[in-house]
């Protein structure tokens, strides 16, 4: 650290310095005012812009490039400043764009940090024009003495105008710094303040960064991380507020000696004087916040926290707290500890409401947690934000949007209660890999995926990938798949397949159970404390699968029980190919029954043509499997279309729907000639459209998508135009 006479960003209102991060830069209606400035040996004038006239009493140079062959032959000469008797010089500077104005600028060093770097490299004078509550000073003549810029602007446009020095007022919009804390305008102020020396600090942040000691989540951050570092400024870290750290400065009244130390100083180390007082400033808050890593562990000293927590894993963070906090923590750490305070930095968006707003007390669209625990409970809020968290985007939300958790939750519960119901009389027993069905190692196949999904989706801080790979797994392929299956087993199975069907089943129930548990912690511990669990690990220990299943021994807590870990020997690419088969057919079948309108509880006839060879042929094995899930109550196996059938395709295999006398035909092919008198309808006005102005005038993305629905309604009436040929 160090103190300097600098420009600095100076809240009036606040009456304090801020960083450069602590100013909110924001579009504000304004002008450039255009002025004339006359040569002081009389021999003409030259015009100069500014967005704050005001300012020009405190102008000591008028700047134009060294390579503009307009100015080189005035560089040197004196203009009179108006309104005053001074004089100030035209210099050269590479700062100027020629092409900006009329490329010449005035240079106000105590009042633009761009015109401070030009009066630094020519030893320009430095007039500071305000007070530190923002008023215009002695530096200005008497009559704007004590107004403020604004007041001061309005009467200096006035008195040029009458001087005929003031050309004209352009209207335009421009970006206006303000205070973070009071959004009161920032003003350029010349003070005495205490800085940061930044470079050296950035250059090891930097490093750690390229070497890979830290890695942004998501990655565009890094560029936000290094641009910033790469032109960091030096840090202004002294404020004029009471609050903070207090900076460890003091001074000697008699012989001027600064001192710095841990502890209070009451006689001056130089002279031995007693009239020394401290620096009444304080530190940035931020300055304090970047120590916060190791400063909370007891750093300095070598303490048992600092060992175990210093460094951690991850910093968990939004954008909108100042992101040059992050940055700041790592070079404070690597500075004074030598290591990265965190390797992991994950930056997560806001949750907004549904039109894109922050929300707030001010609009009313906030949303109370407590109200949505009250609603849906704690496991559905949670749940949901987790589904919704795309890496790098906000989270848009409305009171609705907690049912998706809710629905999956209350799946999770229902599905847990029914395979607990099927406890009753069953004998839990040990199940080996031979025991295994093809359905079983189906599940343990999709169970291995869920889990190598998760486990990289949360180590890589996709939360919405993991969530949504937990809703396909449980919802999707374990109840309405796995589970539905099963019902053979309770069905039609002896005794002995019963207590295999549901061992298996509580097995997969168990471990799904912890898979699902950071997102739904309340839930899954309230099932898992039902389960059987003595016998759920005992019986998986005599079955040789304890490593596989479970894991661990016997946890009465869920939140105790270790996470599931991916294990190769449950792969099976076959099962998966094969069962696959089964699901497209299936799943076919059931969008065809939709399609031509047949009530759901009604049981239909199928015919099934399989490609000789192909993995369809697993269909011969799974009819009752077809059966049940299909909602079919025979299954026919041809070697060719049969009559007064509707058909679809899918890999090796063709299924029909026969429209024999469990469904009314006549009733169906009326279906679907209303349906093509509908499409056609859709068709011609889409026609009507692409053919009008509606094709010259609209975006093209909008004229493609009526495009692609037009081509979509034409695929839909050849499709029931062939249904109505068959039959």
């Amino acid at each position: 650290m160090y103190k300097g006479q600098r420009l600095v960003n100076w809240c009036p209102r606040c009456g304090t310095a801020l960083a450069d991060d602590e100013v909110d830069h924001e579009d504000t209606q304004g002008a450039m005012y255009h002025l004339y400035y006359e040569y002081a040996d009389g021999s003409g004038k030259i015009e100069v812009a500014t967005t704050r006239p005001e300012t020009f009493f405190g102008d000591t140079a008028v700047a134009v490039n060294p390579n503009d062959e307009r100015y080189k032959s005035i560089v040197g000469k004196m203009l009179k400043l108006p309104l005053t008797g001074k004089e100030i010089p035209i210099i050269a500077d590479d700062y100027v764009d020629m092409e900006f104005g009329t490329g010449m600028v005035k240079i106000t060093p105590a009042h633009d940090p761009n015109d401070w770097e030009v009066g630094k490299r020519h030893n320009l004078e430095v007039i500071n024009l305000l007070t530190p509550d923002g008023k215009m000073n002695e530096n200005v003549p008497e009559k704007y003495q004590g107004l403020k810029p604004e007041e001061a602007r309005k009467l200096v446009i006035e008195d040029l105008t009458e001087a005929g020095l003031f050309k004209e007022e352009e209207k335009m919009v421009h970006s206006v710094g303000k205070c973070y804390r009071c959004k009161t305008v920032v003003e350029p102020y010349l003070s005495s303040q205490w800085f940061v020396k930044m470079k050296p600090m950035a250059d090891k942040a930097l490093a750690a960064w390229k070497n890979g000691d830290i890695q942004f989540f998501p990655k565009k951050w890094e560029n936000t991380y290094s641009h910033w570092l790469e032109n960091i400024r030096d840090w202004c870290v002294s404020r004029q507020i009471w609050w903070g750290h207090r900076i460890p400065a003091w001074y000697c009244d008699d012989c001027g000696e600064t001192m710095v130390s841990r502890t209070d100083i009451c006689e001056c180390t130089k002279c031995k004087s007693k009239n020394v007082h401290q620096d009444p400033d304080v530190l940035d808050t931020w300055f304090s916040s970047w120590l916060w890593p190791f400063s909370t562990l007891g750093w300095p000293e070598k303490t048992p926290d600092m060992e175990t927590f210093f460094p951690t894993s991850a910093l968990v963070t939004a954008y909108d707290i100042i992101f040059f906090w992050v940055s700041r923590m790592i070079m404070a750490s690597l500075e004074f500890t030598g290591k990265v305070p965190f390797h992991d930095i994950y930056i997560h968006g806001l949750v907004r409401d549904k039109q894109g707003r922050k929300m707030s007390k001010s609009l009313g669209n906030g949303i109370d947690p407590l109200e949505i625990i009250d609603l849906y409970g704690s496991d559905a809020l949670k749940y949901t934000l987790s589904f919704m968290c795309a890496q790098g985007q906000d989270i848009l939300i409305d009171k609705d949007s907690f049912k998706l958790g809710s629905r999956f939750c209350n799946k999770v519960w229902n599905a847990s209660r029914y395979i607990l119901g099927n406890l009753e009389g069953r004998n839990l027993i040990p199940v080996k890999d031979a025991d295994l069905t093809e359905l079983d190692k189906w599940i343990y196949s999709r169970l291995n995926a869920a889990v190598k999904a998760n486990r990289e989706a949360l180590e890589s801080y996709r939360y919405n990938d993991a969530a949504s790979s937990l809703m396909e797994f449980f919802w999707n392929e374990f109840c309405d798949w796995y589970v539905e299956a099963t019902k053979l087993s309770f069905w039609h199975g002896d005794e002995h397949e019963k207590d295999r069907a549901v061992s298996v089943l509580l097995n997969v129930l168990e471990e799904s159970l912890r898979l699902l548990h950071p997102f739904m912690p309340f839930v899954t511990e309230e099932i898992y404390g039902k389960l059987p669990l003595e016998e759920i690990v005992e019986n998986r220990k005599k079955a040789g699968k304890n490593k596989i299943l479970s894991e661990s021994v016997y946890k009465a807590m869920l939140i105790n029980a270790p996470f599931p870990c991916v294990a190769a020997e449950r792969d099976n690419p076959a099962v998966q190919s094969r069962f696959d088969v089964l699901k497209d057919l299936i799943g076919q079948v059931r969008a065809l029954r939709a399609e031509c309108g047949i009530d759901p509880a009604n049981k239909i006839n199928i015919a099934i043509l399989v490609t000789k060879g192909s993995e369809a042929e697993v269909c011969h094995e799974k009819v009752d499997m077809i059966k049940l899930l299909a909602g079919v109550a025979n299954v026919e196996f041809v070697e060719a279309k049969p009559a007064s059938s509707v058909g679809t395709v899918g890999k090796g295999f063709e299924a029909f729907i026969l429209v024999d006398e469990s469904i009314n035909k006549d009733q169906l092919i009326a279906r679907f000639k209303k349906e093509i008198e509908q499409e056609t309808v859709w068709v011609k006005r889409s026609e009507a459209k692409l053919n009008g102005n509606f094709a010259q005038h609209a975006p093209a993305e909008v004229v493609q998508q009526e495009r692609d629905k037009m081509e979509e309604s034409k695929r839909k009436i050849e499709k029931l135009e062939s249904y109505i040929a068959s039959l």
